[in-house]
């Protein structure tokens, strides 16, 4: 089952997190990482977005791996997660943490995937992205209990040159 939710991407990036986390993300972007779209910290991912504007996230707790459905999409990473409170917490970077949606996990690693689509379109609508669903940017974000594993782009897509 899915929860949506609407969240101001601020600087380009979303979060999701261990609600115990610091989520430090001072130094985690680099030339590699925003081409990535992926940063990871301590307890925290934050995940690169085309658009500085809300995006449609839907967020799907799984009881395991998912399949893979990467060509409905056009970015595709997946990275671990330290789960220790047991509560994954997802919101905009400038969001308030305590206002954010929690969702319950069993407290261990655990494996992100977060898959975006729509990506083309929320570019060229810019800050109008969100008029509109054929323009927004969405955010599938998928979490399941896993083992530690490096973080992986599955699919990338590069922004268009302007």
């Amino acid at each position: 089952m899915a929860t949506n939710l609407e969240l101001f991407a601020d600087y380009h990036q979303i979060h999701v997190m261990d609600e115990e986390s610091e989520g430090d993300f001072g130094d985690v972007w680099t030339d590699q990482t925003i081409l990535d779209g992926l940063g990871v910290t301590d307890g925290a991912l934050a995940i690169g977005t085309a658009v500085n504007v809300t995006v449609a996230v839907s967020v799907h707790v799984l009881a395991e791996r998912p399949h893979d459905d990467r060509d409905n999409f056009d970015h595709v990473v997946e990275a671990s997660l330290h789960l220790a409170s047991g509560r994954l917490v997802v919101m905009g970077c400038t969001d308030y943490l305590p206002d954010a949606a929690r969702f319950a996990m069993p407290a261990d690693w655990i494996r992100v995937r977060a898959s975006r689509r729509n990506l083309a379109a929320a570019v060229d609508a810019d800050i109008d992205s969100y008029e509109s669903p054929e323009t927004a940017e969405q955010l599938r974000l998928q979490a399941w209990p896993a083992l530690f594993s490096p973080p992986h782009i599955i699919k990338r897509w590069v922004r268009p040159e302007m």
